[in-house]
């Protein structure tokens, strides 16, 4: 006899395979962090995806949207530029699939992500450190060009990137607030969560939310995150979607991943610092209401650079951070 589905029950869900696991996150109230007893956190915590990001949602849509259009096969190699979460996603996704997958990224990453990209079975091809995640993305479509056996879904600009946000990480947000919400904070990276999310909580709630961004300030090294004034603005990004854009400092970022740790034991990566320090901030400016913002990925991936464990000015200060 068949059993019957569950997915989506409270114990968790049962799953075919590990792809179908992705998503469905939890939201956690930060309960230390709010500055107001009116106004509410929340943190999305995309940490819980199988491989610990939130990048699983994008690359479980971008290859899905790659085999809608026939685009990959057998002799097809997935090539895609990444600081890491990107790469790690795909290469799980790739790895439980049968697909070939060939990253290119900074050289100055932290091992952890190349131990864990090579357990899957990607490839690295390494671009300059110095040149931070631009580089890597250059080098990526220059070999695209060059060969027709690779296939690039282009995270930067591919609509299923936003559109993994739109069909799934809003309506599970408004669902488990029952559409009360206030503000959205999320980082300013390919641009795919704030877009995603963004479009389809002002089409259900219009202007009683307000869509923020973290950017990083021009030259500032927020790991996962990008300043619009680097030189390189990702084709998906409509900065008609945001409300405001509020900068970020790596201090800042630093300050604040311990500060989820420390008040809430939330164990996250240096952009969700950089998020929640300003998540912090919009709810400051608030009477009340509802803020949520995403924890991007765990910590885990950043252990080797002294994140969590060396002083504060001597992270900062890191030449070529380690986590580019």
């Amino acid at each position: 006899m068949g059993l019957p589905p569950l997915k989506n029950r409270p114990c968790g869900g049962r799953y075919s395979d590990i792809v179908q696991a992705i998503g469905n996150t939890p939201l956690i109230e930060m309960r230390r962090l709010s500055p107001k007893p009116g106004v509410r956190i929340w943190a999305k915590m995309e940490s819980f995806n199988p491989t610990g990001s939130v990048k699983d949602r994008v690359a479980r849509a971008l290859i899905e949207d790659a085999e809608e259009k026939g685009a990959i096969g057998p002799d097809t190699t997935i090539l895609e530029p990444t600081s890491g979460n990107t790469g790690i996603s795909l290469a799980m996704i790739a790895k439980r699939k049968g697909y070939r997958l060939k990253v290119v990224m900074p050289d100055n990453v932290t091992p952890e992500r190349t131990q864990l990209l090579k357990m899957y079975g990607a490839e690295i091809v390494y671009s300059p450190g110095s040149q931070g995640s631009n580089g890597a993305v250059a080098m990526a479509l220059e070999m695209a060009g060059s060969d027709p056996s690779y296939y690039m879904p282009y995270q930067y600009g591919n609509p299923a990137n936003p559109r993994a946000h739109y069909e799934g990480t809003a309506p599970e947000i408004l669902e488990e607030l029952d559409g009360q919400i206030a503000a959205f904070v999320a980082g300013l990276g390919t641009g795919g969560t704030l877009m995603g999310n963004g479009r389809r909580f002002k089409e259900e709630l219009g202007d009683a939310v307000k869509i923020v961004a973290a950017e990083p300030m021009q030259g500032e090294p927020v790991q996962g995150l990008r300043s619009l004034d680097d030189g390189f603005i990702p084709p998906i990004i409509d900065l008609s979607v945001l409300d405001r854009k509020i900068f970020v400092t790596n201090r800042d970022a630093i300050i604040w991943t311990r500060r989820l740790l420390d008040d809430e034991g939330i164990f996250a990566g240096v952009s969700s610092g950089a998020i929640a320090s300003i998540a912090v901030r919009i709810a400051g400016e608030m009477d009340e209401g509802n803020v949520v913002f995403i924890v991007c990925d765990d910590g885990w991936k950043y252990l080797s650079s002294g994140i969590y464990t060396l002083p504060v000015d001597e992270v900062e200060n890191l030449e070529s951070t380690v986590w580019w």
